[in-house]
């Protein structure tokens, strides 16, 4: 297994792609609200085997299936914590990659569509208090890094931040480019910077949007590590829980990401093991 800081300070790091994807391309039901998590609680073998064939495709870094999971919901605090742990344990035994520890967005777990807008009606210490508790489980669950992801607005942006410096340890966050919650101008980018400030992030950067919208984003980040992970161009129906247009092959433009500052690239929604083979080959 490679060493994360030090490698991206080198060279580009490949992220896996679409895992809810995969899943259900294997033939697993992910249509709850538990997406993905689902499979982790009933089939964990699957969830290796589909971290396993990211990881054969050339993914250096695994993301966890705790995207969808939080405190306070549905599942009984005693399992959830289980299943966090599960999500770790399960990618470590996927093959030789960085393990890092999905932490989604609040809308993610109220699976509402919330989380391509950022509109919770919760203050910053009630956002605080609403991720803390999940940190921390996975913090200690042998993760090397947390994988703070999709975060769609500038004020759950400041929550992690203000939690991530309290805890210290390795992370890298990864905004929603295309949440209307970073719709003023300058949002994003000064989004960027506040998770860059917090000395234990290791990468800022853009996830679960259009592969169009990756340059605009990055024109604002600061000086650090890089990370880029769209979808692959169709668009989503929270709704209809349904995707609709066409794909983007993402390693034609890997390349362009990396002169960016780029240094940790994948793919989101809908990429596949053929993405990120694809990318490994482009930015190598």
């Amino acid at each position: 297994m490679i060493d994360l800081a030090a490698t991206l300070a080198r060279r580009p790091v490949v992220l896996d792609g679409g895992l809810g994807t995969l899943l259900e391309s294997r033939g697993n039901d992910v249509t709850s609200d538990l997406w993905s998590a689902r499979v982790l609680r009933d089939d964990p073998g699957e969830v290796r085997a589909a971290h396993a064939a990211f990881v054969d495709a050339g993914a250096e870094v695994v993301i966890t299936a705790s995207y969808q999971l939080g405190f306070g919901g549905a599942i009984p605090d005693a399992e959830l914590d289980l299943l966090l742990r599960r999500s770790v344990s399960v990618a470590r035994d996927a093959g030789d990659a960085v393990v890092a520890a999905s932490v989604g967005p609040i809308g993610a777990l109220r699976a509402d569509g919330s989380e391509y807008t950022g509109a919770y009606d919760l203050t910053l210490a009630e956002l605080r208090e609403a991720h803390r508790r999940r940190l921390h489980v996975l913090a200690a669950a042998g993760a090397d890094l947390l994988a703070v992801e999709t975060i769609p607005s500038p004020l759950e942006a400041e929550a992690l931040a203000l939690e991530l410096a309290a805890l210290d340890v390795p992370a890298f966050v990864s905004f929603s480019a295309d949440s209307t919650g970073f719709s003023a101008a300058g949002s994003l980018g000064a989004a960027l910077r506040t998770a860059a400030s917090v000395p234990s992030v290791l990468a800022v950067g853009v996830n679960c949007c259009a592969p169009g919208s990756v340059p605009g984003a990055l024109a604002g980040a600061p000086g650090i590590p890089l990370v880029v992970y769209p979808n692959t161009g169709e668009t989503w129906d929270a709704a209809t829980r349904t995707w609709h247009g066409g794909a983007a092959p993402l390693a034609d433009d890997a390349p362009a990401w990396v002169a960016a500052g780029a240094r940790l690239v994948g793919g989101c929604c809908r990429s596949t093991p053929d993405d990120i083979a694809g990318i490994a080959a482009a930015v190598r």
